[in-house]
């Protein structure tokens, strides 16, 4: 069985088992996490797609862990003024893992 959700902007195709890399939220290991945001849910040949949301699926998940990403260079530079400024940015992720689909 499998959903597709939408978070941050973002859509996941989720499987039970999984582990995820998402958007950073203030969560420490081992709280719970639910998705009510359910664009459809599919199991072997039977799709259930929402309008724009599936009524009454949601997606449960647990907090694996907290991580950064790689690091992202930022290079700017002016031409023929010898300005150059370069910064690095790390992102923060939370890592799940999904343990039910409730369709």
């Amino acid at each position: 069985m499998y959903a597709i959700i939408t978070d941050g902007g973002k859509q996941y195709k989720v499987e039970e088992g999984q582990q995820l890399a998402i958007d950073y939220r203030g969560l420490k290991e081992g709280e719970s996490l639910t998705f009510d945001r359910v664009l459809a849910v599919g199991s072997g040949d039977k799709v259930t797609l929402g309008a724009p949301m599936v009524d009454g699926a949601s997606v449960s998940a647990e907090v694996v862990a907290t991580t950064q990403g790689k690091k992202i260079d930022v290079m700017k530079m002016r031409r023929r003024k010898n300005s150059r400024i370069k910064n690095g940015h790390r992102a923060l992720f939370t890592t799940i893992k999904i343990s039910g689909i409730k369709s």
